[in-house]
């Protein structure tokens, strides 16, 4: 009888041995082999340790499985990284669409604003739940995930993608600069101005990873301050700010300002940053109940960063609507002119609403260049795997932006035309970059061997994927109501449908190596494909 117990006893020990076996492989994410020589987001001695009162004693028993209790405390020390990703939708070209927006569309499109919001904080929590199961971000695991060639690809479209922002963003500390300066400034000296922002960054970072996110938070609540008093001193309309929102209106005339409020909340250089910023916690990724944990305060903290992102360009966009709404100076309104156009509606003041709008910009401007450059950093580290020093790191990535933007600011420097179509080319170039971010994220957050139990489950896969397609798809009218205005000419056209087909196979090869499409036809012409590649 006891040699019977004993025999239950050590299957018994076999079976839990085997489920804890299990377990861990499930926890333990993906890596190369090269673990060792590998780019990381983060050294460990930058990272923030979260502690707990008694972490000494959860460690040593099962407790590890389940996320402790809510701490407000613990709330604040994973406060940061949302509120840096959160801020890409609140750069210059974000703005220039909420004022355009409103002066053309009023308040009809706010309802789009907020639901348009909604889908970029689902991408960017994938994003950040990809960071934190893994242990890398999104730009090293698609190094490993994709072959040689086409990691190289998504690298350089990263990139373009990245410098049609920076552009942007720099452009618009610019203009802010000349704006506060009366003019004395011009565009170019406001460029190289705001160059200088990643050496600030590499003194911020030597100071530790929280001083440089109260940089930023002293940031947002500059813009925040600055929009909410134009807010307050233009006196929009409540209730058709309430309808706006409350009630979807949509007309032939604004969908071209409908397209490019939900095309520009999807930053691709936002998805490849969010994934690196949140390694700025110590996580230890073999244990679920820590990874659940930092989950959840993730989701709290970049809730709570997009809704504030929400109500700033809210106000942008009630201000411009309440001001130029069905004026003939709608339809010219641009982020060169937008200043001097609010000075005119509303006059100087003890505060001019030139200057607030100015500091506003100039806030917008800084914060995100400088987000820029942070994410520059992890592209080129993690896609290249290139261990270098920071500041030549930095040195590098504001460089692919600075020089085009100089010969920009040289060249427009006199022209608001010119600058409003420069603008549209690159939100064009943004626009078609968007799905070498989307699709290689949500391919990996569905891969068990990637994610472990962390693996996002049937329902808000398909979600994901819905929302996916469904903001390509805007962007892919934007793209073809762009071309069939400004192609013209044989040669030009010939290019641009060459050009088309690559992008598109390219997008095909991405979508099917996914695993996303269920037909048996398209997984088994990838899988001929794929053969070719090994």
């Amino acid at each position: 009888m006891s040699a019977e117990l004993r025999q239950d006893d050590q299957l018994s020990q076999h079976a839990k041995d085997d489920d804890e076996e299990e377990a861990n492989r499930l926890l333990r994410p993906q890596s190369s082999s090269s673990d060792v020589d590998d780019e990381v987001a983060y050294e460990s001695r930058e990272k923030i340790l979260i502690v707990d009162a008694d972490s000494a004693a959860a460690d040593d028993d099962d407790s590890t499985q389940v996320p402790p209790p809510f701490s407000w405390k613990k709330l604040w020390l994973f406060t940061g990284p949302g509120f840096l990703m959160s801020i890409a939708f609140l750069d210059p070209g974000n703005l220039e669409g909420d004022l355009q927006s409103g002066a053309i569309a009023g308040y009809s499109l706010l309802w789009l604003l907020m639901w348009a919001t909604a889908m970029g904080l689902l991408v960017q929590l994938l994003s950040a739940r990809l960071g934190v199961a893994t242990g890398r971000h999104l730009a090293e695991l698609c190094r490993d995930e994709y072959p040689k060639w086409a990691g190289l690809v998504l690298w350089f479209m990263a990139e373009l993608a990245l410098i049609g922002a920076d552009i942007q963003e720099v452009i618009g500390s610019a203009i802010a600069i000349q704006i506060l300066s009366n003019g004395f400034l011009p565009l170019w000296a406001g460029v190289l101005i705001t160059a200088s922002d990643c050496f600030l960054l590499l003194i911020l970072e030597n100071y530790g990873v929280r001083k440089l996110e109260g940089v930023f938070a002293v940031l947002i609540a500059t813009m925040a301050l600055s929009f909410a008093w134009m807010f307050v001193d233009t006196k929009p309309s409540g209730k058709e700010l309430l309808i706006g929102i409350l009630v979807p209106r949509l007309s032939s005339r604004t969908i071209r300002q409908a397209v490019g409020v939900v095309g520009c909340v999807i930053m691709p250089h936002n998805v490849f940053l969010h994934s690196a910023l949140v390694q700025s916690r110590n996580i230890d990724p073999h244990k679920k109940g820590r990874v659940q944990e930092a989950l959840n305060y993730y989701s709290i903290e970049s809730s709570i960063a997009l809704f504030i992102s929400f109500v700033i360009n809210l106000f942008v966009t009630t201000v411009f609507a309440k001001g130029f709404y069905g004026t003939k100076q709608a339809d010219s309104i641009g982020l060169v002119n937008a200043g001097q156009f609010l000075q005119e509606k509303y006059g100087g003041g003890l505060y001019p609403i030139l200057y607030i709008w100015g500091v506003g910009l100039l806030a917008a401007g800084q914060s995100s260049t400088i987000t820029g450059t942070y994410a520059g950093q992890f592209i080129m580290g993690g896609f290249l795997n290139l261990r270098l020093k920071k500041w030549l790191r930095a040195l590098i990535t504001r460089s692919f932006a600075i020089v085009p933007t100089i010969i920009v600011a040289i060249i427009f420097n006199t022209s608001e035309g010119s600058l409003d179509v420069l603008n549209e080319w690159l939100n064009v170039l943004q626009s078609v970059q968007i799905p070498f971010a989307l699709i290689p994220l949500l391919t990996l957050v569905s891969k068990e061997q990637i994610m472990g139990v962390f693996k996002i489950g049937p329902l808000l896969e398909k979600v994901a994927w819905t929302v996916a397609v469904l903001v390509m798809v805007i962007n892919g009218y934007l793209l073809l109501d762009f071309f069939i205005a400004e192609v013209n000419g044989l040669l030009f056209g010939v290019v641009v449908c060459s050009g088309t087909a690559a992008y598109v196979a390219f997008i095909i090869y991405l979508v099917l190596r996914s695993g996303a499409l269920p037909s048996t036809y398209f997984n088994s012409v990838y899988k001929r494909f794929a053969d070719t590649d090994t």
